[in-house]
């Protein structure tokens, strides 16, 4: 039995438009254009020190290779107190960003309401967590607190958009089904939109957990506790062995932190 035979035309590949091929171009010649631009002001000229100063880089390393783990019980201490800022900065970032994420979705909200909340994320995502850390120590005072509001209100932004459309692309006829119940508007989101976004949030909520227990670590330079104040200390020092044993146990938590975020996450799907 002789197979069917198929058109030859149908074999080409498509051909694509003026317009696309001019496009691309564009695309990946300003591309091309801003990365030539960029390579002075990013001093790319430096590159080839990476190379003549090895003998720094390699007594900078030899130093690594002999980790300093006679406080191990502090450093242990510290990393659990930064997963417990973390966890506490995702947490209060999901508060912020469950009605942030339902005011800012086309399916949900008018234009007067939509539009300055997403302005409103906006301005949570742009502001660095650095920043927002260093406000809350003036306001509270050295501690984790500033750290876990500065994770707290980045946090929340860039939940608030990722739930957002999230609501976007859900599907109408559970909304319409509740409706036509005679439900309330707010009776059509718990029974006809939380249902079907909360997996992805709950996935989203953990992906930012992941990032939020290596972003905790960094909050350590302006005094909102955790073990990134005693890395920026042991770098200040000099303590490049005790430097490397805090490295390790930062690499070692946020492995354990993944691999149950994605036993998690597996479950929901």
């Amino acid at each position: 039995m002789t197979e069917p035979q198929v058109p030859a035309d149908t074999l080409k590949p498509p051909k694509r438009s003026l317009g696309e091929i001019a496009f691309d171009i564009a695309l990946w010649g300003g591309i091309a254009a801003v990365l030539a631009v960029s390579f002075g002001p990013a001093e790319m000229v430096k590159l080839p020190l990476v190379f003549s100063n090895s003998d720094n880089m390699r007594q900078f390393g030899a130093e690594f290779l002999r980790p300093d783990f006679s406080d191990w019980k502090l450093l242990v201490a510290q990393m659990w107190l930064t997963i417990q800022i973390a966890l506490w900065g995702t947490f209060l970032a999901v508060i912020i960003a469950i009605p942030l994420g339902l005011a800012g979705s086309r399916n949900l909200s008018p234009p007067f309401i939509r539009q300055p909340v997403r302005r409103l994320m906006d301005l949570l995502r742009a502001v660095p967590d650095l920043v927002i850390g260093t406000m809350f120590v003036v306001a509270v005072g050295l501690g984790p607190f500033a750290g876990v509001m500065a994770l707290a209100l980045n946090t929340g932004g860039v939940l608030g958009k990722l739930f957002s459309e999230a609501v976007e692309a859900i599907d109408k006829g559970p909304v319409e089904g509740v409706r036509a119940t005679g439900a309330a508007p707010l009776q059509e989101i718990v029974w006809g939109v939380i249902p079907q976004v909360a997996p992805l949030w709950t996935s989203y909520a953990l992906y930012r957990f992941e990032s939020n227990s290596r972003a905790a670590t960094i909050l350590g330079l302006i005094g909102a506790g955790g073990i990134g104040q005693i890395l920026f200390d042991s770098l200040n020092s000099f303590a490049y062995a005790r430097v490397s044993a805090i490295g390790i146990v930062i690499v070692v938590a946020v492995t354990c932190i993944d691999m149950l975020s994605q036993t998690i996450r597996s479950r929901l799907i």
